[in-house]
């Protein structure tokens, strides 16, 4: 396999982003989305999106047009890309765990930019939890004070069991949102001889799928269409598939109650309302001395379900949970509305910015530089993108193909360039072996025991102690 030529630190002047004084580094906009998956317009798999002011970064910059979260929930993800590890390497799987149980502070994205010279603020959710600020900050906006959200009078109530949606009868201006992204545009225009990182975290389109009613009203119900879906699509998924999609309970409830197409609308409505807020960020920077030495990196932590294979929500390893957005701008570098069509997972996030702006590459990173990717979108480029969900299963995509083995060693795998639903299941085919051994290759090989269970097992050995000491009195 051909290795990519190494990127080094002097790219910073062949690329017009800085001059050779240290103050002139590179400024970075870290744009965090929370629960948006492909359903973007320049992506063009939902017809029915709007998002203009994405869909204007992307013509700016390069758009990853196949890219994945290393884990399809918010806690495992975002403490994946933040530190550069897989969740396989830090045993960080779920969202109830405590990252920093297989994860130290010192590692993570913000505390490296932090060390070294940046001026780092962060706003709203990068960390699972809007709380969470995680790392090192110079300052951390969580959120604005509490407006209360209401349910516009329209609505019939919040939603189906656990999937929440509805219109509001609030303002855009008080949505939490709307705070954070000010704050991110304060920072913005702060005078100092020193580079920023600004992370901005939006929580939107995260449930519940509610935002002020002027956004359901671009979207009347009577035109809205179901994604994708087959009533049989999981006859030919293994049960550990089954289970993870879940068909008796989300789906069930949402069929029954004939609103699938009202939580698409509001689905829509949300991620219409997120792209406004990603909108003023970017118009923002555009209006600052900043706009030509900044870095603009856009992501989601991961995709989202709305029926496909009768699943919903986030937390299973097929394309919909999986893919998301992800975008570029590298003034002087990124060509204007390129398409790169490789497979990159979140774990190349951390070595690319630390590459851009000339910082250390730390060397617990597992994550690749996608920097010729940036420069040149259809260079040459071996690595898959590899999602886990849980203790030892794994998903690994290529250009053309999905495999996914679980944890009891079941399998599945679609061939995406000619079943981009995945709606067949050829890993049973004797025919398709090679092409299981090939993308098996790229599993995790390590496999850290969930942080879950070694909280359970220390509690477990800290009663014994216990016990054992009262005993010996």
């Amino acid at each position: 396999m051909k290795q990519l030529p190494m990127i080094s630190c002097s790219l910073l002047l062949c690329l017009g982003l800085a001059d050779a004084a240290e103050s002139k580094k590179p400024n970075v906009l870290f744009i965090a989305i929370d629960d948006l998956n492909h359903w973007v317009g320049h992506l063009g798999r939902n017809s029915q999106t709007r998002t203009p002011n994405i869909d204007r970064l992307a013509r700016q910059g390069v758009t990853f047009s196949r890219a994945y979260c290393t884990a399809p929930a918010c806690n495992p993800s975002r403490a994946s890309l933040m530190s550069g590890q897989r969740p396989s390497s830090t045993g960080c799987y779920v969202n109830s765990e405590n990252w920093r149980g297989g994860i130290t502070e010192d590692k993570l994205l913000n505390t490296h930019f932090f060390k070294h010279g940046y001026r780092v603020y962060g706003a709203g959710k990068i960390y699972h939890g809007s709380y969470d600020r995680g790392g090192d900050w110079n300052d951390y906006f969580a959120g604005a004070g509490r407006v209360p959200l209401k349910l516009h009078p329209s609505a019939k109530n919040d939603g189906v069991g656990g999937i929440k949606f509805g219109p509001l009868a609030n303002s855009d201006e008080e949505m939490p949102d709307h705070g954070v992204v000010s704050y991110c545009i304060e920072k913005l225009n702060e005078k100092s001889d020193k580079p920023f990182f600004i992370a901005c975290g939006l929580v939107k389109p995260h449930m519940p799928f509610s935002v002020p009613k002027k956004w359901f009203d671009m979207f009347p119900l009577d035109t809205i269409e179901l994604p994708p879906h087959k009533a049989d699509d999981l006859d030919d998924i293994p049960p550990a598939g089954v289970k993870m999609a879940g068909p008796q309970g989300d789906h069930a409830a949402i069929v029954k109650s004939g609103r699938w197409k009202e939580a698409v609308q509001a689905y829509l409505a949300t991620i219409a309302y997120c792209d406004m807020e990603v909108g003023r960020m970017i118009d923002a920077l555009e209006k600052s001395p900043h706009r030509d030495n900044t870095i603009i990196c856009l992501w989601s932590d991961h995709g989202w379900s709305l029926g496909e294979k009768s699943h919903w929500r986030k937390f299973a390893l097929w394309e919909e949970p999986t893919r998301t957005v992800h975008i570029w701008k590298v003034p002087g570098l990124t060509p204007a509305g390129a398409d790169c069509g490789r497979t990159v997972d979140f774990l190349n996030i951390y070595p690319t910015l630390c590459a851009l702006a000339g910082l250390p590459r730390p060397a617990h990173l597992e994550g690749h530089d996608i920097t010729p990717l940036l420069k040149k979108p259809k260079a040459e480029w071996s690595y898959p993108a590899v999602t886990t969900h849980g203790y030892q299963n794994h998903a690994v995509r290529n250009e053309e193909w999905r495999y996914i083995r679980y944890a009891d060693g079941s399998e599945e795998l679609y061939h995406n360039l000619m079943d981009q639903f995945e709606w067949n299941n050829l890993a049973s085919r004797p025919e398709y072996a090679r092409q299981k051994e090939e993308m098996a290759k790229w599993l995790p090989k390590v496999n850290k025991d969930p942080l879950s269970s070694l909280k359970k097992n220390s509690e477990k050995t800290t009663k014994k102690e216990k016990r054992k000491a009262k005993k010996n009195k």
